[in-house]
């Protein structure tokens, strides 16, 4: 079950907090503005209030390594008060301190891997050499998890994380040569954290009003001194290259998995000009509305390619097969085993199948030379008895600068094409005919 509540309001957090034996507080108001810390404090006096009055037994909080000797970043020392605040509500407080979490959607991880993909020479600030200790966000999330069967009743701080101590920039090195990048890191001492975060919002926009206040905290070593979590708890870290590791492949398990039908609004409008981003993934979505059922309006989906051709434009889908054949590609000369059928496995010219349900969604993974990877997805779904909504869907993965360059130089071709192929998609699938079972155009 789900309820609603603010913590800058404290009469809404009752409900939530009604019958509730343990609470997480993962709160941040970091993205709100200057003010940021005065939010802090409202919002975790307002939240351990409400929790000493329902009942709560314990708080379990999620807060930011970093010395207490040291001169803090306003980002770290609000953490630290944060975590004070909620223990003087009378409720005993469970406070895991961390440094980098490696795992996508972690705001930390985001902008070291946004800086990676993008500059392939990167003028470093003196941060890039100051030490953390980082987590993968599973290692984390099994701490959290057994703070619910910590013994006893006292309040404590555990700070968490690998066993090994590096610096950012070996971080940002480790996870260009997963990716297979090559990048040069040139320290430059002068370079302060206003000026680095500065040129932050040049690089990595999408993170910038964040990602402002957080790279002022990268002047403090995080790293563990307090080894106390190793006692209590039975969670072994991995190591950070296993780490990020483990994120790329869980990017992966989850596009595999996802739906675009679900993640994007039925609409089809898209949120970028160039599309939505996925992880690292850049995404172009589109959708238009069809009067045909599902099995009639997936008919031309399932046929594409081959003899049939890419409905839009198709001398430019084979001009860019001729491209292919030139840089040592597979071009489009395989055509597809079956004109009217396909299967997982199947060639479709320089695409092949990775998933398929029959009337119901189509995507190829791309097998010409790109810098990246490339998806092309089709998805069709019933909105009543005698309408579809045909989904289409462009994925690519880019590797560096390159690839970013590839993908929005020619976005204002493959709009054309896409637009023109839904569209062309849409008008065979309304006069395709399902007769006895038998499909035809």
């Amino acid at each position: 079950m789900v309820v609603q509540g603010d913590c800058l309001e404290g009469e809404s957090l009752a409900p939530a907090l009604d019958g509730v034996d343990a609470a997480y507080y993962l709160v941040h108001s970091m993205g709100s503005g200057a003010d940021f810390e005065q939010k802090d404090r409202e919002a975790a006096r307002n939240f351990g209030a409400a929790a000493k009055t329902a009942g709560v037994r314990r708080i379990v909080f999620l807060g930011g390594l970093g010395s207490s000797g040291d001169t803090l970043s306003p980002h770290l020392r609000s953490r630290h008060e944060t975590g004070q605040i909620l223990l003087a509500s009378g409720v005993p407080v469970i406070e895991f301190r961390a440094g980098i979490v490696l795992g996508t959607g972690s705001l930390s991880y985001e902008l070291l891997r946004a800086l990676v993909e993008r500059l392939p020479v990167m003028i470093c600030p003196r941060w890039v050499a100051t030490h953390t200790q980082p987590i993968g966000v599973d290692d984390l999330i099994a701490y959290l998890l057994a703070a619910l069967e910590l013994p006893g009743s006292n309040s404590d701080i555990f700070e968490v994380g690998a066993d090994q101590s590096v610096s950012y920039g070996e971080v940002m090195m480790e996870y260009a040569r997963q990716r297979g990048l090559r990048r040069h890191l040139i320290p430059v001492p002068l370079l302060t954290p206003y000026l680095s975060s500065l040129w932050l919002g040049l690089t990595t926009p999408v993170y910038a009003r964040v990602g402002r206040k957080l790279i002022e905290s990268l002047k403090n070593p995080t790293v563990v001194q307090d080894t106390s979590a190793r006692q209590a708890f039975a969670v072994r870290p991995i190591s950070m290259p296993k780490a990020i590791r483990r994120c790329r492949e869980h990017e992966d398990e989850t596009f595999a998995a996802i739906r675009w039908s679900d993640a994007v609004s039925s609409a089809g409008a898209t949120r970028l000009w160039a599309g939505v981003r996925f992880g690292s993934r850049l995404v172009d979505t589109r959708s238009i509305e069809v009067k045909a059922p599902p099995a009639q309006a997936f008919i031309p989906i399932r046929r594409i390619g081959g003899t049939q051709g890419w409905y839009h434009l198709t001398w430019l889908w084979t001009l860019r097969g001729w491209i292919d054949l030139l840089f040592g590609g597979v071009g489009m000369r395989r055509g597809r085993p079956d004109p009217d059928q396909v299967r997982i496995g199947d060639t479709v010219d320089f695409w092949r199948v990775e998933a398929y349900e029959p009337d119901v969604r189509l995507r190829l993974e791309a097998e010409m030379k790109l810098p990246g990877r490339a998806w092309l997805e089709f998805e069709v779904y019933a909105q009543d008895e005698n309408t579809s909504t045909i989904r289409q869907t462009a994925t690519f993965d880019p590797v560096g600068l390159v690839g970013l360059l590839y993908w929005y130089g020619i976005y204002p071709l493959h709009r054309l094409i896409f637009n023109g192929m839904l569209t062309a998609i849409a008008r065979r699938a309304r006069s395709a005919k399902v007769v006895a079972g038998i499909r035809s155009p």
